[in-house]
């Protein structure tokens, strides 16, 4: 099949039938529900993106294994161009989407090549079994252009314990035994992102599995509607209804997340990559690249979307006329540097590539690790800049029901418009998209999002810290410095000479 279209996508949506949660009710028409819709018809424009001739040759390529069109979201880089070519599809579809949705089918299609491209990880845990299984899905994936969701984190029950010291003891996913069919898992994960609107789910786990733990740590696939996996959904940031134009982002880019609970579901043998071994989940993320190829994918939407805050909060100094501040503009500043500090990032990410064994192109993983670092704190003051410049006319915007009715239209156009040559209708539009960003449930749920977009951000600094110390186990410019400063000094000189006598 290869690429396939939006009103593909759509009809898949409509074939299917999740047990989704949403308020209490039982959703039975995901595509109708209001909740859903406009997202669903936002991911649609994504996938016809690849048949736009504008773009097709930019984001897509020819399989040389069927000689279909895919994405290049699941080109095996083997050199700095495929990376380049990666990061073209990644820099499109999060420009579709001002980078606001974070899991669009390019972040999993980069999990899932690492993992079909480092298949020898799962042999070596279950014959060839499982080695087999991933790169058969990566196959089926890729040529029928699925749409994945993941989840990868337990439940926040009693975080001082392992899974296997939970009070329930099937709090966490894990297996409850194996048949012939398959394996049987009970339990939860989350945070399953757009999961009502998608085609499958991929489970696996961060590495932090201790002894005992052997039967949480699984990896598997099933689609979505499978018997016995319930969708628990958040509570929507808005409820479908809104008009685009007194919410031009939350009316359309609402992402959906969720709590999967799996009611005793069979999981064929086919579709499963790690049974029940400690070693192997603790081991995936960093013998896989499922730590490393993604986090370019993350980097440019990343990129994108703090991009697009320090565009919108430009425009509404600009509109009322105070970015002539000194104040302001260091603001301003801030930002735009930061923006582009990430953007060198990206690409030094991409031109110091590294080969595996594999023949896989690997980016330099400290820029995208920086980026991982610097973004959770970043994103926050960008928002906190914006609210800053745009002051009290984030809370006085009226509606365009307002300007619609003639009796005060009048009103509208005199006591809402900006600096000279800008409209009131222009500016309260403005501050309405910079509300969404910034006050709306709709902004903050993408403000705590990007906190711990990679994870707890105390913990990984400390990881990043250790990395590098392991790799810098010395510092021989230190040393360097030390040595020629002593070999100069006259204290120095006057030891050896004593030595030498």
């Amino acid at each position: 099949m290869g690429i396939r279209t939006g009103a593909d996508y759509i009809k898949a949506v409509k074939s299917r039938q999740p047990e989704v949660w949403l308020r209490g009710e039982r959703i039975t028409d995901v595509y109708n529900h209001p909740v859903f819709r406009q997202p669903i018809n936002e991911m649609a424009k994504l996938y016809d993106m690849q048949h736009d001739p504008e773009y097709q040759e930019q984001i897509t390529h020819i399989c040389e294994e069927t000689g279909e069109r895919v994405n290049n979201s699941f080109l095996i880089p083997r050199d700095g161009e495929d990376l380049q070519k990666r990061r073209r599809v990644f820099e499109v579809w999060a420009e579709a989407t001002f980078g606001l949705m974070g899991r669009t089918p390019d972040f999993l299609n980069v999990v899932l090549t690492s993992f079909a491209t480092n298949d020898w990880f799962f042999r070596q845990y279950g014959e060839d079994r499982y080695g087999d299984n991933i790169i058969n899905y990566y196959r089926y994936v890729r040529d029928n252009d699925l749409f994945l969701t993941h989840a990868i984190v337990n439940p926040q029950n009693d975080r001082s314990k392992s899974s296997h010291e939970q009070e329930s003891e099937y709090s966490h996913l894990g297996v409850v035994r194996e048949t012939e069919d398959g394996l049987i898992v009970r339990g939860s994960k989350m945070l399953a992102t757009l999961a009502p609107v998608t085609d499958e789910v991929i489970i696996y786990s961060y590495p932090s599995f201790k002894p005992g733990d052997e039967k949480f740590a699984i990896s598997f696939a099933l689609p979505i509607d499978t018997p016995g996996l319930k969708i628990y959904c958040r509570e929507e940031t808005q409820d479908g209804k809104r008009s685009t134009w007194d919410h031009p982002l939350a009316s359309r880019f609402e992402e959906m997340d969720a709590v999967l609970v799996f009611d005793d579901v069979l999981v064929p043998w086919e579709r499963v990559f790690i049974n029940q071994n400690v070693e192997a989940g603790n081991l995936l993320y960093p013998k896989t690249g499922a730590n490393l190829q993604p986090s370019h994918q993350s980097a440019v939407r990343g990129l994108t979307k703090i991009s697009f805050v320090a565009d919108v909060a430009c425009s509404v100094a600009d509109t009322i006329g105070v970015d002539g501040f000194l104040n302001v503009q260091n603001q301003l500043t801030e930002l735009i540097q930061g923006v582009e500090t990430i953007r060198a990032l990206v690409r030094t990410a991409e031109r110091e590539f590294t080969i595996t064994e594999q023949g896989e192109a690997l980016p330099n993983i400290v820029p995208l690790e920086t980026i991982r670092g610097l973004l959770p704190n970043m994103y926050p003051r960008a928002i906190q800049i914006l609210q800053t410049i745009a002051a009290g006319g984030l809370l006085m915007s009226p509606t365009g029901a307002d300007f619609a009715n003639p009796e005060i239209a009048d009103d509208m156009n005199r006591y809402y418009a900006g600096r000279e040559g800008v409209s009131s209708e222009k500016r309260v539009r403005l501050f309405k998209l910079a509300w969404d960003l910034s006050g709306e449930a709709f902004g903050q749920r993408l403000l705590q999002y990007e906190r711990y977009y990679s994870g707890d951000p105390v913990r990984k600094a400390g990881m990043f810290y250790n990395v590098h110390k392991r790799n810098n186990p010395t510092y021989p410019r230190v040393e360097r410095a030390l040595e020629e400063a002593l070999k100069m000094s006259p204290e120095y000189k006057k030891i050896t000479n004593q030595v030498t006598k």
